[in-house]
């Protein structure tokens, strides 16, 4: 003969007490992918399929967290994704998991579209996106980091030359935490408008000669880029914290070349 056992009957075991007396930082669910919609400065909107890391602190008196609710909440919550929206999706996870605090990771593609300089021929460029937030005592916190893909034109390869200078592709790494709002596409901008030269999905010929010249005529060393950035990121009264990061994939070494400057404004 075969009992039923009810939904009650089922035993609770993450919810039962552990001896250890050993707390655990982070635990949640990793690498899970969920569409949303994300606002862009143009006034539209991207449906983007995102990547979420979601995780909160366990006190040591409790055995395991409940997985389940992690993916309750991002098929709960709207769809649609902003700063305010983020940060109420933090400030319900710790308080449907019984945290002090959290940590939220979101990654997604953010694509641009972009005028070829000379054609005016447009295409889409996409940029790395994610959303950091950390929740600790109800406060929630959000850095904003974008990877923004650029070029870069080596001053010495140019004084030593007869014949050009070596450039190369370079990824500049913008984290930023934020006092009011800002746009995913002006730290685009800030960064581009500080490279040797900009990237483009699709050039034509004229368009080709002129980010050559445009980048053979503003040579950066990876020093210069961070700097420069830095520079800017300190003047915009909206941020308040950052982190710059540039890598330059090298076209004549087996190696990058790296640079970080990092600031909080509100220390100085």
């Amino acid at each position: 003969m075969t009992s039923k056992t009810s939904g009650n009957d089922i035993a609770d075991v993450q919810n039962t007490a552990d001896t250890r007396k050993i707390a655990i930082d982070k635990v949640g669910i990793k690498d899970i992918r969920h569409p949303v919609v994300v606002n862009d400065r143009s006034g539209g909107q991207q449906h983007v399929v995102a990547n979420f890391n979601m995780y909160v602190n366990l006190p040591h008196n409790f055995k395991g967290t409940h997985m389940s609710r992690f993916v309750e909440i991002l098929n709960q919550h709207e769809r649609e994704l902003t700063v305010k929206s983020f940060k109420e999706m933090m400030t319900e996870m710790v308080e449907r998991l019984d945290a002090n605090s959290g940590h939220i990771e979101m990654s997604f593609p953010y694509f641009m579209n972009k005028k070829a300089p000379v054609s005016g021929v447009e295409s889409l460029l996409d940029y790395d996106v994610t959303f950091i937030g950390k929740i600790n005592d109800n406060k929630p916190m959000l850095t904003v980091k974008v990877v923004v893909p650029v070029t870069s034109l080596c001053p010495c390869s140019k004084k030593i030359s007869d014949y050009g200078a070596h450039n190369q592709r370079s990824h500049v790494t913008v984290s930023v935490e934020t006092a009011g709002f800002i746009w995913i596409e002006d730290i685009i901008d800030l960064v581009e408008e500080q490279a040797s030269c900009q990237l483009y999905g699709l050039l034509k010929r004229p368009d080709e000669k002129h980010v050559t010249e445009e980048a053979y005529n503003n040579p950066k060393f990876v020093e210069d880029m961070v700097r420069d950035v830095a520079a800017q990121l300190n003047s915009d009264d909206r941020i308040t914290a950052y982190t710059v990061e540039s890598e330059n994939f090298e076209s004549i070494h087996n190696h990058s070349a790296y640079a970080l400057i990092s600031k909080d404004k509100m220390q100085d």
